[in-house]
């Protein structure tokens, strides 16, 4: 196959490489010997309204990049980034392409871009490819938040490309497609802002809005606007992760999105057994985005958003814009506070607010922390004792009677509510999944696939996770946590 034109049609758009192309270059997937698709995601194709050819020998090599669309315009994005604190001036897409745009049935714009597809000018150095392993991964995590009703990027399909990539040892490789609301980013802003590039950095701002924010364009003060809103979005967005025990492991700026998607599923994990230090990732060495700093961090991030718009929320004053700035940056964690506790609240029962909430969520908080809880299951058994079954919830704790004056506290306050039982319940059973992507299955199921080519664990472990909050019977492995022989778990960012 030869870089041609492919005869499937679809409707791309390119506003992102027309508006902006300063931000981007144009470029080309590279050739691979035998593209094939692994999986499909048919419901995303459905909603994305794409035809089923897609699905075919034909889809895949236009999906690993190296057949386009008819007059399409593929990219690769530009942008900078703090990576682990450190600021990095040129990133960009060293392994990815932005195909275009589609419009879905609900008519929001959504970006069709590939992972993996070779490399372009912004590879550093590198082979710009990806491996089948970590692909994979990335196509289940995605699968997995949005059906816990997490924002996320989300995979469209997973390409091996019939090559064998060199990492440690030689692994088969293969191409992403994701989808996502954009890919515009914190290291986006960054990188126009570095440069002093002003003029591109109001454009870059603009069309943000009129892709994420469209009811504040021409406003005045859309910049600081902007600015809110994308703190608003990243704010909710980490204390649902806070909520369900998940650990991104690389929270660096070119992987905060300002749509609030969770972007990048590299050394990403959830958190078994409850303790605020948990870390993953084999590179956070210090622990920088552990499970409890994850909070500090979207605000350092923000921060460093905020800067970029400073020219922009002012163009006469910037002591002004500075101290209008600030104003929105302190009062993230007060944001944060609310967003979370209102996630809590529902993992607790509470569909009120009381001043007295806080306290009671850190406290059991704490007694997992001192007894090895694990998280999911606590909340889960929860739902149970509010339903009058407190054995589950007592046996996962070694002294149960150091839960007890807990439960009494909790019962009183669930007590004052005015909402309905069953209403209770169900809102519980809503915020509190049974199933989660646990590690010792995730790696299970993709050695499974990447090693013996053998995707019915990974196939059986997506249906599983496509209902997260319903208990099936014959399941009951998939609830538990990883048992003392997987031993202590480590991820990688699969590059």
């Amino acid at each position: 196959m030869s870089l041609q034109s492919t005869t499937i049609e679809l409707p791309l758009l390119h506003r992102f490489a027309s508006e902006l192309d300063g931000c981007c270059i144009p470029w080309q997937g590279a050739i691979v010997p035998q593209p094939r698709i692994l999986e499909y995601n048919h419901s995303l194709a459905e909603e994305l309204g794409l035809p089923q050819s897609l699905a075919s020998d034909e889809g895949a090599a236009l999906l690993c990049g190296m057949r386009r669309v008819a007059g399409s315009r593929p990219v690769a994005q530009a942008y900078a980034g703090h990576q682990f604190g450190n600021f990095v001036p040129q990133l960009g897409d060293g392994r990815a392409l932005l195909l275009g745009e589609l419009s879905d049935r609900q008519g929001r714009l959504r970006d069709l871009h590939l992972k993996g597809s070779g490399p372009t000018p912004f590879s550093r150095g590198g082979d710009g490819k990806a491996t089948l392993g970590p692909v994979l991964r990335e196509y289940l995590m995605g699968e997995a938040m949005h059906a816990l009703g997490i924002p996320t990027t989300r995979a469209l399909a997973v390409v091996g490309t019939g090559e064998w990539v060199q990492r440690e040892t030689c692994l088969p490789g293969a191409v992403l497609a994701r989808v996502a609301a954009s890919h515009i980013r914190v290291g986006s802003f960054e990188y126009l802002a570095h440069r002093g590039s002003m003029s591109l950095l109001e454009k870059l701002a603009e069309h943000a809005i009129a892709r994420h924010d469209p009811d504040l364009a021409g406003h005045p003060d859309r910049f600081l606007l902007l600015l809110e809103r994308v703190i608003e979005r990243q704010v909710g967005l980490v204390a649902r992760w806070m909520g369900v025990g998940f650990i991104h492991g690389v929270m660096n700026t070119d992987n905060m999105t300002l749509s609030g998607e969770t972007l990048d599923y590299g050394p990403c994990a959830f958190m078994d057994h409850y303790h605020p230090d948990t870390v993953f990732s084999s590179i956070d060495y210090h622990g920088r985005y552990a499970y409890a700093n994850q909070p500090a961090i979207v605000q350092w991030n923000l921060t460093r958003f905020a800067e970029t718009l400073l020219p922009l929320i002012d163009r006469e004053d910037m002591d002004r814009a500075v101290a209008r700035a600030r104003e929105q940056i302190e009062h993230i964690p007060q944001r944060y506070r609310n967003a979370w506790l209102a996630v809590m609240r529902r993992k607790l029962g509470l569909l009120q607010a009381h001043a007295d909430d806080e306290a009671l969520v850190l406290d059991l908080r704490q007694l997992m922390q001192e007894q090895s809880v694990d998280f999911t299951l606590c909340f889960r058994y929860l739902t149970e004792a509010a339903s009058g079954e407190e054995t589950p919830l007592r046996a996962l704790f070694q002294a149960s009677g150091t839960l007890d004056a807990w439960l009494r506290r909790w019962q009183q306050r669930l007590a004052r509510e005015t909402t309905s039982p069953s209403r209770r319940i169900h809102t519980m059973r809503q915020a509190n999944p049974v199933y989660i992507p646990r590690n010792h299955k995730v790696e299970e199921a993709l050695e499974a696939a990447v090693t013996r080519e053998d995707y019915h664990p990974l196939q059986h472990l997506m249906a599983i996770l496509s209902s997260p909050f319903q208990a099936r019977p014959g399941l009951e492995a998939w609830e538990e946590p990883a048992p003392p022989s997987f031993g202590p778990y480590r991820t990688f960012c699969g590059t």
